[in-house]
């Protein structure tokens, strides 16, 4: 039974979403990637509301055209500027949630550079 990287990743997702839940004291940091860009937002699960959010498709990141948004150099400098902002907003512990994909490459470059700006999880 072949298995697409689509459905695999939902999967993992899944499972994945039936440990890691947002709650007020401990926020939910997801990350969505995709093959150009970089997403990642801090979420309250009981409200059901993004409190903040950041990627690679901010006014920060869009001066420099040229470049290839889709790296792990963005990553780090979404990281940041997510961490930034909810360190702004009082934020100070998440949750990580990886959204099915492996810790590695982007994700873990994002995630490196949020504990980095000072985000505990």
């Amino acid at each position: 039974m072949a298995e697409g990287k689509k459905e695999g990743r939902q999967r993992r997702h899944k499972r994945i979403r039936k440990k890691v839940v947002g709650t007020p004291e401990r926020l939910r940091l997801s990350v969505y990637r995709s093959l150009n860009h970089i997403y990642a937002q801090i979420i309250d699960d009981l409200k059901g509301q993004t409190v903040v959010s950041a990627s690679s498709l901010d006014k920060e990141f869009l001066k420099d055209k040229k470049s290839h948004r889709g790296n792990i150099e963005t990553a780090k400098q979404v990281g940041g500027l997510i961490a930034k902002r909810a360190i702004e907003k009082g934020i100070k512990k998440v949750v990580f949630d990886r959204s099915g994909y492996l810790y590695h490459g982007r994700i873990k470059s994002l995630a490196e550079a949020v504990r980095e700006a000072g985000l505990e999880f």
